[in-house]
């Protein structure tokens, strides 16, 4: 409760802040008031949520003692909060945001993976719910929730949501490179009573086109749906694949020995950038667990016992029984560690100048030991194993390096893609800005980020498409991170990212944010020179690389620092 009252404080400082600098028929200033309203309106929809958790076990409690009709005792919760002040605040958003979209140029859709499809509709709670399903016709599904985390399953050619994903989150980035060569639709709807329009069409066939970004959905007969296409009768056959790495004898290596023999595109890029950005783009420390040490530190005979364990869960999930994924998962998290691996690891990351656990305490170490492990663990996370299935990747042929970096305490964090996902114009880049660090950005937390278009001949000048509206950020201490770096990630065609584990060695903190003291809000001039140093680090990487090029870094003291780089998909 007292993380929501700080909350509406905040929002109400940062509603002030806006009305004093109102402009009329102002598209900027439209866009600030209505990134003060999504906040808000995430407040009022989380408090409802915890109302009715709390209050409905006791109406259905005394309901059934007094013989009350079920629909009246499933509904009562549902009417004391339509009953309280909540629901006159979010009738007023309700109100304010078609006049805000209005004025800010905005459609009643913000389309996410521009795609012109056909499919026959249907609607669900939560997107990650169907996950694993696979629809044997053209489907466009509409999902209430929509986290940023999940598959899109097999057969889905639309995803239609209230829900706000951030453009640059997981499955956004799978929703316009799904199924190899075939992108989704991927849109948030801000007209509920578009949506539930929409809803009542279930099992109805509808074409959706995209006009100036915005979506244009009609009604069409089944037999206007092309069906002979195999994405709709069979899973499609995707043409990456999965060479198997071996171990080379080394438990950890430094940034000059990666190689795509020893460690994935994660580290390599690391390495790649550290010898060719200008000095004024920093990289940070790493180093590696390579390929093969977790089957290596598997097979030693301190592990024998658990080997044998994941060695039969193992064969229990490749004859179907995906419940045994998460006792491998827990198996794992119980190997020991070799002495020399300790050892190694310790010698490296003190030769590159990081800062090693064990020397603060034996806790410490144990603690990095376990964030490893959690690191190795994620390649038997559901999503993931599904995900590579649907892929036709062999599991057996996956190995998973850990990357090692030290954590900047960022003051911002920022995902940039050097050609516009929106558009597809290569001409401009299109990034997005939070306070903190990147995982309130790319994973499940509610609300957009500050997102900005600017061209590349012209970087001086960044043109804000939408203002912050997350309510938390995530703040950490000078610390290390344990990064994912398979050999399944960045494979031609198949979007892999996202789907493992990286973790920090200390926990981040969450804060409630306040952007009325926001500088990148509030100073013209910092917010011009921050984020035209971004995107001419982007311009800067994506002509090293010679293409587009997803890029993630933050923002310290005014420092641009990059922690990752890959191929834009």
């Amino acid at each position: 409760m007292a993380i929501q009252q700080r909350q509406h404080v905040l929002i109400s400082k940062d509603w002030y802040r806006v009305c004093e600098v109102y402009k009329p028929n102002d598209a900027q200033w439209a866009l600030q008031a209505k990134a003060v309203l999504d906040r808000l309106q995430l407040v009022v929809a989380e408090r409802s949520i915890a109302f009715h958790t709390k209050i409905q076990p006791t109406v259905q409690y005394l309901g059934r003692l007094l013989a009350v009709p079920k629909r009246a005792i499933d509904t009562s919760a549902e009417e004391l909060i339509r009953a309280g002040s909540a629901a006159t605040l979010s009738a007023l958003i309700n109100r304010f945001n078609p006049v805000l979209r209005k004025v800010a140029n905005l459609g009643c859709w913000q389309v996410i993976s521009p795609v012109e499809v056909g499919g026959f509709v249907t609607s669900v709670n939560e997107l990650i719910t169907v996950q694993n399903k696979v629809y044997k016709k053209p489907t466009v599904i509409i999902a209430t929730k929509v986290t940023g985390e999940e598959e899109i399953p097999d057969g889905v050619v639309a995803v239609l949501t209230p829900d706000t994903p951030d453009i640059l989150s997981h499955v956004s980035i799978r929703a316009r490179n799904c199924k190899a060569c075939l992108s989704v639709c991927f849109a948030t709807c801000y007209d509920q009573n578009l949506l539930r329009n929409l809803k009542l069409k279930e099992g109805k066939a509808v074409s959706i086109k995209i006009k100036s970004m915005d979506l244009i959905i009609r009604d069409i007969s089944a037999s206007e749906l092309s069906l002979s296409s195999s994405v709709f009768s069979s899973i499609l056959r995707r043409t990456s694949t999965l060479k198997r790495k071996t171990f080379r004898g080394k438990y950890a290596v430094s940034v000059e020995e990666f190689t795509t023999e020893m460690v994935g595109a994660k580290s390599c890029n690391i390495r790649f950038l550290r010898e060719r950005v200008p000095s004024w783009i920093k990289i940070p420390n790493s180093v590696a667990l390579p390929f093969g040490t977790f089957e290596a530190v598997l097979s030693e005979n301190i592990n024998k016992d658990i080997a044998s364990r994941v060695i039969g869960l193992h064969k229990s999930v490749s004859g179907g029984d995906l419940t045994k994924l998460k006792e491998i998962q827990t198996a794992i998290q119980q190997m020991r560690a070799p002495l020399s691996l300790k050892n190694e690891l310790a010698s490296k990351m003190r030769t590159s100048r990081m800062s090693w656990p064990g020397d603060q305490s034996e806790e410490r170490w144990s603690l990095a030991w376990q964030a490893i492990k959690r690191v190795w663990a994620s390649k038997w996370n559901e999503r993931a194993y599904v995900s590579c299935r649907k892929a036709s990747l062999n599991m057996d042929n996956l190995r998973m390096a850990v990357l090692i970096q030290e954590v900047i305490c960022a003051d911002y964090a920022f995902v940039i893609h050097t050609k516009n996902p929106l558009s597809g114009d290569e001409s401009e880049i299109y990034a997005e800005i939070v306070k903190g660090l990147g995982e309130s950005l790319v994973s499940a937390y509610p609300g957009r980020a500050m997102s900005f278009i600017t061209r590349k001949n012209n970087l001086k000048n960044p043109i804000i498409a939408s203002y912050p509206s997350k309510n938390i950020g995530l703040f950490s201490k000078p610390s290390i991170i344990f990064r994912s770096d398979s050999n399944g990630e960045d494979l031609q065609g198949y979007a892999g990212a996202g789907l493992y584990d990286s973790v920090i060695l200390d926990e981040e903190d969450k804060v409630v944010l306040d952007y009325s003291t926001d500088r990148l809000l509030i100073d013209k001039a910092f917010q011009a020179s921050v984020l035209s140093r971004i995107a001419e680090a982007g311009k800067i990487i994506e002509t090293l690389y010679g293409c587009p090029q997803d890029i993630e870094g933050v923002v310290k003291d005014g420092v641009i620092h990059v922690v990752q780089a890959r191929p834009q998909i």
